[in-house]
């Protein structure tokens, strides 16, 4: 396995491999990042350096990173982060029946190579670059990486439409997933009533309902941004989400270091929801806001926040809906916020009013045999998604005369306020 490398291409690009992001010039690569259109915190020089360096995602995990850096006379032009992976965990793609195949036929499926964001399924760039023609040639330099070293596949998981459209030039093939995210009226809607009364009376009552529940239970809730989070919020947080994992029989893949170097580094991009009961705080609902990624020095004006993570250390009935969908809706709402993002999978989410949008991340396996048998696969899984998001928009919460056609992950129509 090459650790660290220095190589010359075509159109007098170099391209280095470095090992850790300690390596990595941190203001190269946010500021190439900021200029991204479609750019995320998490793919922050700081965010992926807390993963590294808190010990979530190394190689002991099963993450070896490699981050390659496309130059030409010691400019930074194009950068990406590949992690070599020795299983399929927190990648929210599932390949395991690849993997099954792979095995069956005596063949290794691991290590395999991933341009992701670890444990994070958050649409965006992974291929940052400052055009489509260093995209391309960085795209191409890791399927040559990847074949040079013997690996099993290429995989880049929830990419945006310029990353999608490089790897597939470099023959890639493409994979369709379903997310369901949230979308604001243009103009923004009033208030959160605003918001229900676009709903079909079901839909309004049913919310209605729910949220009744949580505040007849006596639960109230404590919101804070940015530098208004406290050490001790932060703590209590890590409390709730822990216990919450240990309690479905998993350890969780982020630990109380990786958050602490959040509230260090990247405090600004976050908003914590606390509930609390008879002034104890009994749960904590973390959510994602691109602030870093917007304004004047990214040029980009699309504000989005992102369902991320939560616990309880008590139960209250629909406490779950509360805290991760309603709370941060109307703090979308009243904030200005564009558009809320769920996360992965959950079917449970398109009656809260979060819609279905396709999410997309491209493939490439070595073997040829494979790579044909699942060329097949995915056209058939592909019809069958856009089968499946059509049947989701048939059961839309909006009213019918507001129901947007079906879309891909980075259009997120929005329904127009009436009047």
């Amino acid at each position: 396995m090459i650790d660290k490398k220095t190589t010359a291409c075509a159109n007098d690009y170099v391209i280095r491999v470095l090992d850790s992001p300690a390596e990595v010039d941190a203001h190269a690569w946010n500021a190439l990042l900021f200029s991204q259109p479609q750019a995320t915190p998490f793919m922050r020089h700081e965010y992926l350096n807390a993963l590294h360096a808190s010990g979530c995602a190394t190689s002991d995990t099963g993450w070896t990173p490699k981050f390659f850096l496309l130059e030409r006379q010691g400019v930074l032009l194009a950068a990406c982060v590949l992690y070599l992976k020795t299983h399929s965990h927190g990648e929210y793609v599932f390949d395991w029946a690849w993997a099954k195949a792979y095995a069956q036929h005596g063949l290794a499926y691991y290590p395999k190579a991933l341009c992701a964001v670890p444990f994070t399924p958050v649409p965006g760039t992974r291929l940052l670059a400052r055009s489509q023609d260093d995209r391309e040639q960085l795209a191409a330099a890791l399927l040559d990486f990847c074949q040079q070293q013997q690996l099993s596949g290429l995989h880049s998981l929830f990419a945006s439409d310029d990353d999608l459209a490089a790897f597939e030039k470099s023959g890639l093939l493409l994979r369709h997933t379903v997310q369901f995210h949230w979308q604001n009226a243009t103009p923004g809607y009033a208030g959160f009533d605003a918001f229900l009364a676009q709903l079909t009376a079901e839909k309004r009552k049913k919310i209605r309902q729910e949220r009744r529940k949580v505040a007849d239970a006596g639960v109230s809730f404590r919101v804070s941004k940015g530098s208004q989070i406290s050490p001790a919020d932060w703590e209590f947080f890590y409390q709730c989400y822990e216990r919450t994992y240990l309690e479905h029989g998993n350890a969780p893949y982020l630990n109380r270091d990786f958050f602490a170097r959040m509230a260090s580094t990247m405090f600004e991009d976050w908003l914590l929801f606390v509930a609390e009961r008879d002034g104890q705080a009994i749960a904590a609902s973390l959510i994602a806001i691109n602030t870093s990624c917007t304004g004047a020095q990214t040029g980009n004006a699309e504000r989005v926040a992102y369902g991320r993570y939560w616990g309880a250390l008590e139960r209250v009935d629909c406490l779950h809906f509360e805290a991760c969908y309603y709370q941060p809706l109307a703090w979308c709402i009243a904030n200005g916020y564009q558009r809320f993002e769920g996360g992965a999978q959950g079917e449970h989410k398109l009656a809260r009013a979060l819609l279905p949008v396709t999410t997309t991340s491209a493939h490439w396996l070595e073997q040829p045999q494979f790579l044909a048998a699942v060329d097949r696969y995915l056209s058939a899984e592909r019809a069958g998604i856009q089968s499946y998001v059509a049947d989701l928009h048939q059961h839309s919460p909006l009213k019918s005369e507001l129901r947007p056609a079906p879309c891909a992950a980075s259009e997120h129509p929005a329904p127009e306020r009436p009047g």
